[in-house]
């Protein structure tokens, strides 16, 4: 039965449970609920259908042919199953997912040895009210005046300001 073997797939309702926001908790409590409530259906249904005692209704129904008419629908019913669909393209997101958080893992830990470095150099550095003009050139030289190439003041292009 295809709908026993839904049921065997086994679901982690408490790291599920975990993942759910407050606002949505009674939406999953109803979930699992009828969740629960079709498990135990499932479970309490025989694990084959009741087979079908053709002979007793041949001799119980008055038509002729009805129940061989009958019989031959029911044997040449064929009920689709449902097709699992889904859990591969779930599968590749995850893994797509995993790659992307490594990833992302990697380039954080590259900032992080970057801020390091940066912090390390602005607690080793001369108190600014110790600095001179040199000193703050040498820190940080993006703050270097070019008198050469701008002789006047502000000693940098207007559109950098």
């Amino acid at each position: 039965m295809a709908g026993r073997r839904v049921a065997l797939k086994a679901i982690d309702w408490v790291s599920f449970a975990e993942r759910i926001p407050a606002n949505q908790r009674s939406m999953f409590n109803a979930l699992k609920t009828r969740s629960d409530a079709i498990s135990a259906k499932l479970t309490s249904l025989p694990p084959t259908p009741v087979v079908i005692d053709w002979s007793h209704y041949k001799t119980a129904v008055a038509k002729a042919g009805m129940v061989d008419e009958f019989e031959k629908k029911f044997k040449a019913l064929q009920i689709p199953e449902a097709v699992d669909t889904q859990t591969s393209v779930v599968t590749a997101q995850e893994a797509e997912s995993n790659k992307n958080a490594l990833a992302y893992v990697e380039e954080s830990k590259a900032r992080i040895a970057q801020y390091e470095a940066t912090l390390a150099k602005l607690t080793n550095m001369i108190p600014f009210d110790q600095m001179t003009v040199e000193d703050l050139n040498d820190t940080f030289p993006e703050t270097k005046l070019d008198k050469v190439k701008y002789p006047y003041w502000p000693h940098k292009p207007i559109a950098e300001l």
